[in-house]
Order: structure tokens, then sequence, then C-alpha cells
């Protein structure tokens, strides 16, 4: 037989495959192709970035920030301009920049900055694999302010990742550093460390400025709105000085025996002065300041909105906000001085805040501080029963003591001469000790599920909540109501049940629109059960809880829950409040002082939740629903079944 692989061989019986050699040849030629292209491409979109990029310089920045931010009504007409501060950016040279304040910053913001070649390797790989997010250093975060485009996009990262490369190559370290210190915000209006030193401890900026104030100056470039004690409370600034000290230690600016000596300067910061300066009011510069809070966790912080002129609409109701400061003010007039009192209105199954009334005393926001809330909690625990299965309609003798994770709670009889009272009684009458035991049967997280359920959030200012102090541990206080909320919190997991179950976020900022009209942000809908997956079941949950609350305006039926705060170990209260709904509105009210102490009003009454809070509640929530169609959930199987194991 003939060799087939035999040159004399015939033509048809040669191999119709082709050489090894030649596929590897081809194959070589693809992956040189495709290697070549992947490579050529980002370097030839790079090269020609890097070209057509560049960064304006911070005196034309600086310019941009002369446009006003209109923030405006839910309707559209004007709530309040933020005027840009005449004469509040002084530009500093960076020799004049104490050395402490330039240490700070760069132990918080950039510990790599001054060997850096302008960005964050990490951020830009994780940038690539998600298409969003990236960590900022000080080159990039200015590039992200002298561009004004802060989007969390791949697009955006590519930019950034040019014109940092440029401008490190262009510029040095320290001019860098100068440009960006003087066109980051420090808040309140201020841009630049000179105008910040200014606004906060009333001094020049010197080297007389200490690593204390350093810190705190340091501490609020991260977001400003949300940081200034003011705005917040000063042991949330506490906590933000105390990182950047921590920072300072870790990066050997500080050491451990000087940072020790060091203390938060609480009585060096000065309150804010724009309200004395007669731009706005108290009750709408709270509003403001909540306002650009939620702007800048939206990606918007003040100085975006000013460069792009941009008109905010906002939640707020102009009538409900009329009607809540005239009935607080009405109502606390004649009280004695110390008297406070903060109300909050959400619209259920949107979360929109139709009214926020802070308070009109001073900066200090009443509405958005936490406060003990008393047996106005018991609704939560309820609805975590219910999701057990427990009955509201079961008769059950109250017990006279309870011991609960460590605290021993006695009570007074409070369900009448029969000895015995439901749930549903028991709320009604305020009566501590069912709602006590049944936190103990159910657990203390589980309580705390009921509360999450219903829209409590899990933090504040990035302090946890319905927690004890070390954010861990959940103590005997939440069954009793002593962990505190704001009322807006309130307001909100209220709107849950005045929803038939449906959960959503609180909010003021609806949409933001550019110079010419256009809509850039929109606030997403974030509805979903709150109680459960089961929708039903939600709103069976929410349901029953409305019957249970069930009391009536003038004109309609409602639901309502008072508590109070007790004064330690007195008989008298320190905080009262007032929490109901129709399915048109959840309003919280809350009434206090500005230190814990005995509230009796000016007729000698002790302060209670059925006297002055629930009278403002009253007043504002008739006045609110005059004209509107009569609206109540039908009746609702009071009786939920047990939840399946999961």
């Amino acid at each position: 037989m003939e060799n087939p692989d035999d040159e004399t061989a015939p033509e048809s019986m040669t191999t119709a495959t082709p050489a090894p050699e030649g596929k590897k040849r081809r194959w070589r030629r693809i992956a040189a192709w495709t290697f070549g292209l992947l490579i050529g491409i980002p370097v030839a979109a790079f090269g020609i970035a890097y070209v057509l990029l560049d960064v304006r310089s911070p005196q034309e920045v600086l310019a941009d920030l002369d446009k006003t931010v209109v923030l405006q009504n839910a309707d559209g007409s004007e709530l309040l301009k933020v005027v840009p501060p005449g004469g509040d950016r002084l530009f500093v040279p960076y020799d004049a920049i104490p050395p402490k304040l330039r240490d700070a910053i760069v132990a918080t913001e950039d510990p790599t900055f001054w060997d850096n070649e302008g960005f964050d390797l990490t951020g830009l790989g994780r940038a690539l694999v998600t298409g969003v997010g990236g960590g900022s250093g000080i080159t990039q975060q200015y590039i992200k302010k002298s561009t004004g485009n802060e989007d969390a996009t791949l697009t955006r990262k590519f930019s950034e990742l040019v014109l940092a490369t440029k401008i490190t190559q262009q510029q040095t370290k320290k001019e860098i550093f100068e440009s960006y210190v003087n066109i980051i915000s420090f808040g309140r209006g201020t841009y630049g460390p000179a105008s910040a030193m200014n606004a906060y401890f009333g001094r020049k900026l010197d080297n007389s400025m200490t690593w204390s104030e350093a810190a705190f100056l340091a501490g609020m470039i991260q977001s400003p709105s949300v940081h200034d004690p003011y705005a917040s409370t000063h042991e949330h600034a506490m906590k933000r000085w105390s990182y950047v000290v921590n920072k300072l230690v870790a990066r050997g600016y500080v050491s451990q025996a000087e940072a020790v000596t060091m203390t938060y300067p609480e009585d060096a910061i000065q309150a804010p002065s724009e309200t004395r300066a007669g731009r706005v009011t108290y009750e709408k510069y709270h509003i403001k300041q909540q306002v650009l809070a939620e702007l800048e966790q939206a990606g918007y912080p003040l100085d975006r909105l000013r460069g792009g002129a941009m008109k905010v609409e906002t939640t707020i109701d102009p009538r409900a906000q009329a009607s809540a400061e005239k009935v607080v003010k009405e109502r606390l007039q004649g009280q004695p001085e110390h008297f406070r009192a903060s109300l909050v209105a959400v619209e259920p199954g949107t979360g929109a805040i139709r009214a926020y009334n802070g308070g009109g005393w001073s900066v200090h926001d009443y509405a958005g501080t936490p406060y003990g809330t008393g047996s106005a909690f018991h609704p939560f625990t309820l609805a975590a029963g219910l999701r057990q299965g427990v009955n509201v309609d079961e008769p059950l003798k109250p017990p006279a003591q309870v011991d609960f994770l460590g605290e021993t709670f006695k009570f007074q009889d409070q369900c009448g001469e029969a000895g015995k009272c439901t749930l549903r009684e028991a709320l009604a009458r305020d009566a501590q000790g069912p709602f006590v035991d049944l936190a103990k049967r159910l657990g203390a997280e589980t309580v705390r599920n009921g509360a999450r359920a219903a829209g409590i959030p899990e933090a504040v200012d990035g302090a946890v909540t319905l927690r004890e102090k070390d954010g861990f541990l959940i103590g005997p206080g939440i069954a009793a109501g002593r962990y505190p909320l704001r009322p807006s919190d309130m307001a909100g997991a209220y709107a849950t049940f005045a929803a038939e179950g449906v959960r959503a976020t609180p909010h003021l900022v609806s949409k933001i629109r550019d110079e010419h009209g256009e809509i850039v942000w929109e606030r997403p809908p974030d509805k979903a059960p709150g109680f459960d997956d089961d929708e039903a079941l939600s709103r069976r949950i929410a349901g029953t809880i409305s019957s249970v609350l069930s009391t009536g305006l003038q004109d309609r039926p409602a639901a309502l829950k008072t508590g109070d705060f007790r004064f330690n170990k007195t008989d008298d209260n320190a905080g009262g409040w007032a929490v109901g709904y129709t399915p048109q509105l959840s309003t919280a009210v809350w009434a206090g002082s500005d230190e814990p102490r005995r509230m009796r009003d000016a007729a000698g009454e002790k302060l209670t939740g059925r006297t002055i809070p629930a009278e403002l509640w009253q007043r504002f929530m008739n006045g609110y629903h005059q004209g509107l169609p009569l609206r109540w959930p039908e009746l609702v199987q009071t009786q939920v079944a047990p939840a399946p194991t999961r």
C-alpha cells in the first residue's frame, strides 16, 4: 500500500486540514491584533483626552460659585434662596495655611498625597470593575470641583485619571494643595480655610491655630452639612473630630501622648450667624440645613448646586408649613420660657415631608434632634408581636413586676378594677407593664426589628439607633421607649401604618433642575411592604395598629398615640409626644426643653403627651384636612396569623 504522505501520492489522497504551524501563526496574529487594540485604543484615547481636557484655575471655580441656588416648595413657589456670602472667599496662599491644618487635611483626605501620582489606583480599579465609585484623593477632589462633574460614572473616572496625571505633571504638590483648599467648602457657606476659621471660631487664620481646631475644620470637608454640630449635634461632631485625631496619630503627625491632651473645642465653636443676618427665619434655616444634608448624600453638595445655578424642588407644602409654624407659636405663647416644640408631617406611601418645623428659637433644630419616646414606641412593639401572632384582644393580667435584661420594672395596676385588660386597652391607657412583658416574650432584637420594619432608620448621623452607646447591645430601655428618636423618624415610621403597611423613606428633596429647567436628578421611589414580603400580611398588621390607635379629628377618623418621657425617677416628665395619622398625613409632635428638666406648664400642670403635644397635633391636623376627601382604611381583620417559621 502506498504511503499517502509521500510527495508522489495523488492529490486526492492528501489531507484537507491546514498544517499545525499555520494554525499557530493565525492565532498569534489574532492575539497580536487583539492585544494591540486593547492597549492602543486606551492609549490613544488617553492621549486625545490629555490634549483636549483641562483643569480650571481656583479663581475661575470660585467665580462660578457666585450663583444663587433656589429652593422651591412642592408647588413650584419659592421657599428660600441660598445666596452666596459676599466677601467670604479670601484666597489663601499655601505658605499662609497653618501647617497643622495642612497636616490634618492630608491625614484625613489623602495620606499619600505628597507621594502619589494624583490618583488612587485601588479606587480606580474598583470603578473599572463596577462602573461606579472609587476613592478620591486631594487631586481628584480638586478635579471634581473644577470640572463640576461629580457623577459616579466610568467616563468621569477616566477623565479624572487623565486630568490627575496632567495636573500632577504641570503643577507642584504645593500648588495643587493650594488650589484644592481654596475651592472646597467647609460648610456655613464658606470656601477656603480663612472664611472657615472665621465662621466657626471667629478668628483670623494664622499659626495660632491649635491641633484641636485643625482637626475640627479638616473633619468638616467630607460632609459639612452633616458634620457641623449645629446641623447635627456636638456628640456627632465630636465623633468626626475623634476620627481625624486618630488619623493624625496613625500618620505620625501627632504623638499618642499629644492626642491624649487634645479636647474637642465645643466651647470655642460659634453658632451660625446666618439667621441673625436676617436672611431666613430659624424655621426656614432648619429646612435649608436638612435639604443641603440630603443633597450631599445624593451627590449634590452646595458648591455643585451653585456652579450650575440649580433649582431644588422640595416636598414642602407651603400651606402645611405655615400652619405648622403658626400652631406651635400660638400654643406656646404664654408658656414658660424654656418650653420648646417641633412638628414634622410626612405623606404616607411616598415619604414626602410636607411640613418641617424645627422651632423658631435658635439654630438648634428640635425636629432633627432625638428624644426618648416613652409609650409612643409601643406600637412598634405591638407590630413585632402581631408578626408573631399575638392577639390584641386577648384578656391578660398585667404583671406587677418584670425582670428584663438585668432591670426590674415595677408597675401599678393600670387595667382598672377587673385587673385584666387587652393589649388594645393597655395601649389606650398607656399601661407599660403589658408591653414590657411582651418585649420580654418577643426578645429585644425582635422588638427592634419591628421598629426597623416600620421605618426607624438603622443609623442617624453615623450613630446606630435603638442600641446602647456601644452600637451593639440592646438594653431594657427598648421596652420603655428610652432610646431617643427624632420627630422625623417617628412621623415617617407611623406613616407606614397610615399607608397600610407600605414603607417609604422620609425625604425633603424631590428633584433638581439645572439653570435651563432640565431635570438633572430626581428622587427614585423606594416604596416596599414594611412588615413582611407578603403585602397582605403587612397590610393586616398595619390595619390592626390603626384600629387599636383609632381616634378622631373634627370631621374624620384618625389614629393617635401619645407618650411621655419621665424626668429621672420623678413623677414629672421631661418631654411629651403626640404621633398619629390619617391616610393623607402622618404627623409627629414633640414638646420639651433644651435640657432635661421637670416640665410644668403656665398653669402648673404636668406636661404629658395628652396635653400640649396632643393639642398641637389636633390643631394642625384639623387645619390640614379641611376640604380633603374623607378616607380611612376598611375594617381589617384584627387577629393576624402567626408568621411562618423561616
